[in-house]
């Protein structure tokens, strides 16, 4: 508590660095506290929306896979925002359309209804994984943006000793304490981004796995219904 009380009394509280800083490392400091909230905005909103895709998607499937007339479930979520949803219209969208003329291409039909449902399958991925990409960029860039506060401040010093040509903490210490309070802000901004970028992309490449399962599934069983098309 004592140092606490000692420290803020010499000004190195960091509201008080913050308002002594020069305007090149307030500039740094406020860049990286917005890409900070920016970066919390996308870790909260990304889990709420991966835990109800998670949800429905479960939900979706297990109805899909009790249904015994694949027509009528089609109907009943042909509007569904879901990927897994997207996934599954992909594969019915390509049979329809293999399956219309007077002859049918087994082989090519197959190849087709692959097709199309990977695509639908990494069209959705990347839909998902558009935000993450400022995760990577944060955890990347945030740290040198910090260091680049810091190298000023540091420089802002020097200058400093060199105007009073006194080297005592007095006249070194604000400026390395704004230098060191930039630092602080990228490394704060840049921990959780990397934390939750690796984390998200791993929980991402389990839904791609999974959506990939559901097209497989649902490949063997359009592909048996071929074998009753004349």
């Amino acid at each position: 508590m004592d140092l606490l009380i000692a420290t803020q009394n010499v000004g190195f509280s960091p509201i008080k660095l913050f308002l002594d800083a020069d305007l090149v490392v307030k500039a740094v400091i406020i860049g990286l506290a917005l890409a900070s909230i920016w970066v919390w905005t996308i870790i909260f909103s990304f889990t709420i929306k991966m835990s109800g895709i998670s949800r429905q998607s479960e939900k979706f499937e297990s109805e899909f896979w009790e249904s015994d007339d694949i027509g009528a479930f089609a109907k009943t979520h042909s509007q569904s925002a879901l990927p897994v949803a997207k996934v599954f219209a992909a594969g019915m969208t390509e049979w329809r359309r293999s399956t219309n003329g007077k002859t049918i291409d087994r082989a090519g039909t197959r190849e087709r209804l692959s097709t199309a449902m990977d695509a639908m399958i990494a069209a959705e991925t990347d839909r998902l994984a558009n935000r993450l990409n400022f995760l990577a960029t944060t955890g990347s860039v945030a740290p040198f943006v910090g260091l680049f506060g810091t190298v000023w401040g540091i420089m802002r010093s020097f200058a400093a000793i060199a105007a009073e040509q006194n080297s005592s903490l007095a006249v070194v210490a604000p400026g390395i304490a704004e230098a060191l309070f930039a630092t602080a802000i990228g490394l704060f901004a840049a921990i959780p981004a990397v934390i939750a970028y690796n984390r998200f992309s791993h929980r991402l490449n389990q839904y791609e796995a999974r959506m990939g399962r559901f097209a497989d599934g649902f490949h063997g069983t359009l592909s048996r219904e071929l074998e009753h098309e004349v």
